[in-house]
């Protein structure tokens, strides 16, 4: 997930913290309304009741998107994904290291249609890797992974990787540095790096590079590559951003909750022998 940013951490991760955790806020605001104050003691214990049993209902997406669990509560987290223990630590000062409600989609999505995906074995680049949570669970998968975000991002992301997969996977994951941009030709050849997949996750928000994300994704995604994209609908800035993305690629709806959608993308062009992404068809 890349850093650039300007809008309010603390509001957006209040949003984060609601969405995750689906409190029921609005059923005990109503509750609280019809109390008298007579019954003040009693309504006071009704409503922490209330506030403790909203908190273990799971939401429709943590149910159908999210096959994980969180058994620590400190800024380390960890989930279940593929049979293994994933120990994630998250950075909470910035947006790249925390771990947002896309990545647990997308990571769900993997390891739940690993047949038909079949990432052993395969290239597969992550961009905007944030954590390292969707690059570890590809690695646990097969496949080789590449997982990429700026310079300030590399440290924890590197860490998470390497904690993880070390010893536990078929191949060690890279982290590189990757900014977005239009000069990846001179920086990144596609002569010499090709992918079969590039994964995707919370990579659309509010910021200024949105264009160069869009080149990103163009730049890798050559025939024979397939671009799986997990996002959250936020701003109006992110429905502009899906158009174009649907422009630019064949586009496919793999799965949705909500403002909460995943997607795949192959290339528009040909490779010489008029072969197209042989995988479109697969998921």
């Amino acid at each position: 997930m890349q850093s650039h940013c300007s809008r309010d951490f603390a509001q957006e991760s209040s949003s984060r913290t609601f969405y995750m955790d689906t409190v029921s806020t609005c059923f005990v605001e109503e509750t609280y309304r019809v109390s008298g104050k007579e019954e003040e003691e009693e309504e006071e214990e009704e409503k922490e009741e209330e506030e403790d049993d909203s908190q273990t209902k799971e939401s429709a997406f943590r149910t159908q998107q999210r096959q994980s669990f969180r058994v620590s509560s400190t800024d380390k987290e960890v989930y279940n994904y593929t049979g293994r223990e994933i120990c994630i630590e998250e950075a909470l000062h910035s947006y790249a290291g925390m771990i947002w409600p896309e990545a647990l989609a997308l990571s769900h999505y993997l390891d739940t249609h690993r047949e038909q995906l079949n990432l052993v074995d395969k290239e597969v680049l992550a961009i905007g890797a944030g954590t390292g949570l969707v690059s570890v669970v590809a690695a646990f998968l097969g496949a080789a992974v590449t997982a990429t975000d700026l310079p300030d991002v590399l440290s924890n992301l590197r860490a998470n990787t390497m904690r993880n997969t070390r010893g536990r996977c078929r191949h060690l994951p890279k982290v590189e540095v990757l900014s977005w941009g239009y000069d990846l030709e001179r920086t990144h050849p596609t002569s010499v790096h090709r992918y079969d997949y590039v994964l995707a996750a919370d990579v659309v928000y509010h910021h200024d590079f949105l264009d160069e994300l869009l080149a990103t994704m163009k730049h890798f995604c050559q025939p024979g590559t397939t671009v799986i994209w997990s996002n959250k609908v936020r701003m109006e800035s992110d429905l502009t951003f899906t158009e174009n993305f649907q422009k630019a690629f064949h586009t496919s709806l793999l799965a949705e909750d909500g403002d909460m959608k995943i997607f795949m993308a192959t290339s528009r062009e040909r490779d010489r022998t008029g072969w197209i992404n042989k995988t479109s068809a697969v998921v």
